[in-house]
């Protein structure tokens, strides 16, 4: 049963990802902790921050949508973060694979759970 929005797969796998992005940013140059670091950080930040809010917000569909919508862009914004960092040769090829996927299927329940929220 869900009761908040810790409950919810897509909160939990949006958190475990953001987990992974915060632990491996160590990885990056000195140079890029300012700029793609720092964007890397609060982009998959935002993911977590959304999908909370927008719980929050359930009780109006209008803004529930919105916040969704965010955190779809947000998790498609990571996607191009995670490759950016794949090329420039910041993280490795299997870190790059796993963060694709994991954004790619948020993206995905994040899609189903907006079409579908009432049934929630």
């Amino acid at each position: 049963m869900i009761k908040t929005f810790r409950d919810l797969e897509v909160y939990q796998e949006a958190y475990q990802s953001m987990l992974i992005v915060h632990r491996s940013i160590k990885q990056f140059p000195v140079f890029e902790r300012n700029d793609l670091a720092s964007q890397v950080r609060r982009c998959s930040k935002s993911c977590v921050a959304n999908i909370a809010e927008g719980w929050a917000k359930r009780i109006y569909e209008k803004e529930f949508k919105k916040h969704l919508n965010i955190a779809i862009g947000s998790a498609n914004e990571m996607e191009v973060h995670v490759e950016t960092a794949r090329d420039l040769g910041y993280w490795s090829k299997v870190l790059c694979e796993d963060l694709l996927l994991r954004y790619q299927r948020l993206g995905g329940k994040l899609t189903n759970l907006q079409k579908n929220w009432k049934t929630y």
